[in-house]
């Protein structure tokens, strides 16, 4: 398509306890092709805009609990693990790497909270290596983040270029069923899309994407790329390939792609921590919906995506959803609905 020069290439790959995505596009245009390659237990998907995504879930490194050594959690270990997944990536030629969810850290960590936590910028020793990488290849990666007034968060950071572009803090945090996240963790309060070298994107953690209004509002404001990252437990048994959990995430993020007419990326952990298991199976859906690639489940593995980003605008073309969504009238009736006193819905 017009404007369209160099390829955009996704890494994507999912290891134990620990995912990484990579998105990795030349410039913003769309591929012409998609190509899946399978080597022994490792997926590869290549997106190229020609762009390619890659993912990976890897298994956050943890000891005993000993003194001095992140009371249990080793982020340094962590961190020379994402660094090498990243060589892995760029070697493979993505031009962007995702993490899932508190990939720096691991998701059970409750009291552990306060001694993992950092601060996206040159000056903390966990993001100074990133950023450096990020100079060769674009990165997402999930950590614990605390603010100027010692507030924790789940948050996602993207780096590139040696900056960093976005943070995004975890806006709903679960506290049914065997999740406790609200007990430790503040909650974000802002929905923003952001401008890459590879288009406008958004960030999504886990809970934020079962609720329909957060991939909404990035969509009104400009995202054509989801970038949805979980630290996914699996639950409920059945006689399908993929546990119940799995089924529903997958349903969801194939739904918000088509319905928003956008390429979602989803990367998920995989492997075990504290008795929770996670799935992994990071995948990639274009505008239409259609999975391009999807990674294994249940175990970690490097896969290349190859995406063509000009389906953005043949998908629209033929499905104007985008140009037809009725903004002011959503704000009105929303309006309504608040200041109605006799309304029991939402809050």
């Amino acid at each position: 398509g017009p404007g369209c020069e160099k390829p955009v290439s996704v890494t994507a790959q999912l290891a134990p306890d620990f995912s990484t995505v990579c998105i990795n596009p030349s410039s913003y245009p769309v591929a012409e092709k998609i190509s899946l390659v399978k080597r022994a237990n490792k997926a590869a998907f290549d997106v190229k805009v020609q762009g390619n995504v890659v993912a990976q879930a890897v298994d956050p490194t943890r000891t005993p609990a000993a003194p001095l050594e992140f009371s249990g959690i080793r982020v340094d270990r962590n961190l020379e693990k994402h660094l090498e997944y990243i060589r892995q990536a760029q070697a493979a030629g993505a031009d962007l790497v995702l993490f899932p969810e508190l990939s720096l850290t691991g998701y059970v960590l409750q009291d552990l909270v306060p001694t993992v936590a950092h601060r996206a910028s040159p000056q903390d020793e966990i993001f100074r290596p990133l950023l450096e990488a990020s100079q060769k290849i674009d990165i997402q990666v999930g950590f614990v983040e605390e603010d100027v007034r010692n507030r924790f968060f789940i948050s996602a950071a993207y780096l590139s270029q040696g900056r960093v572009e976005h943070v995004h803090r975890k806006v709903y945090l679960p506290t049914y069923g065997l999740f406790d996240e609200g007990r430790f963790f503040a909650w974000g309060d802002r929905v923003r899309a952001f401008n890459t070298r590879f288009g406008r994107m958004g960030m999504l953690i886990c809970e934020d994407f079962w609720h329909a209004s957060p991939p909404y509002l990035l969509w009104l404001d400009g995202a054509d790329i989801l970038l949805l990252s979980s630290s996914s437990p699996g639950r409920g048994l059945t006689n399908q390939p993929q546990l119940e959990s799995t089924r529903w995430v997958e349903h969801i993020t194939q739904a918000y792609a088509s319905l928003y007419t956008t390429f979602v990326a989803h990367t998920n952990r995989v492997g075990y921590e504290d008795g929770l298991n996670f799935w992994g199976g990071a995948a990639l859906y274009d505008p239409n919906g259609e999975l391009l690639g999807q990674g294994p489940y249940h175990q970690e593995a490097l896969t290349l995506v190859e995406a063509d980003l000009n389906q953005l605008h043949r998908t629209r073309a033929r499905l104007p959803l985008l140009r037809d969504e009725r903004t002011a009238l959503v704000l009105r009736e929303m309006n309504a609905i608040l200041t109605n006193d006799n309304h029991s819905g939402g809050r």
